[in-house]
């Protein structure tokens, strides 16, 4: 009798992230380089983009960033101890229910593993898998309405560990991509909280970190330099003439997503965005 074998998880976005871009690939796909050594993410995010690479193009060296300690965080702490987040994860969901969602919500970690797998166990069970925090770095989204979210799936944690084996992992702010991009062997993406379409739509600050026109106006700033580099640079954002301005001189490409994170279920639907490319 043939012994059976665990099904092979391939590795993907382990949380749900606002602006994420695992339904957009597809239209990206297009416009990915087609040869590269290094690649570059300074606003990391779900790492949609990242994991979509690392399984259909050659093997590169990768350097993931966020300015968001939380996050990069777990990320580390899935690479380095995967099992340790795993069980941790267990034990949340054995013990989910809204009392112990609050619980956790209002609790302080000890551990870097405590701390990320409770972002984890957030993320899986609040409202909309948003991550915001108020002004002083205090988690605050509301419990949402799941009948039995998928807390703990140690296979994609196990898989996405060792996606994460050789990668560069470290906080920092997207200037600081300049201090190590600069060949046109590079490749560097760039997904910034998106610039707002209207007044009633300014929420860009999913961190206690804003980003404003002037943080768009430095973004556009390290594009162009990198592009004077020879660096292969894409940059996603919202469709609207202040972006289409600050980007102009680049190619730029329109792209439709799907968002779902508008409290008025009449807004959400197919939102206009762009791709802009270097090259």
């Amino acid at each position: 009798m043939l012994a059976t074998t665990k099904a092979r998880v391939v590795p993907r976005p382990f949380l749900k992230w606002a602006g994420g871009k695992n339904k957009l690939i597809q239209q990206y796909q297009p416009y990915f380089p087609k040869t590269f050594k290094t690649y570059y993410e300074p606003f990391l995010g779900g790492g949609a983009i990242f994991f979509y690479l690392f399984r259909y193009h050659s093997p590169f060296g990768a350097t993931l960033t966020d300015v968001n300690q939380e996050l990069i965080n777990v990320y580390h702490c899935i690479k380095t101890a995967p099992s340790q987040v795993i069980s941790l994860l267990a034990d949340h969901q054995k013990n989910h229910n809204p009392d112990y969602y609050y619980k956790i919500r209002g609790s302080i970690s000890n551990s870097d593993h405590e701390k990320a797998a409770r972002l984890i166990y957030l993320n899986k069970t609040c409202f909309n898998g948003l991550y915001r925090e108020n002004s002083k770095g205090q988690f605050n989204v509301p419990l949402g309405r799941y009948k039995n979210p998928q807390i703990c799936n140690s296979a994609l944690i196990e898989s996405v560990s060792a996606a994460l084996q050789n990668v560069q992992l470290e906080v920092r702010r997207f200037e600081e991509v300049l201090n190590y991009a600069n060949s046109k062997e590079d490749f560097v993406y760039l997904d910034p909280p998106y610039h707002p379409l209207s007044q009633t739509s300014k929420f860009t600050a999913y961190s206690r970190y804003a980003f404003g026109e002037d943080d768009q106006l430095r973004l556009r700033d390290v594009f162009a330099e990198l592009d004077r580099r020879g660096v292969q640079v894409m940059l996603s954002n919202s469709d609207c003439p202040f972006i289409r301005q600050l980007y102009h001189d680049f190619n730029i490409h329109p792209i439709l997503a799907s968002r779902a994170i508008n409290s008025n279920i009449n807004k959400r639907g197919k939102i206009p965005e762009v791709l802009v490319t270097s090259y």
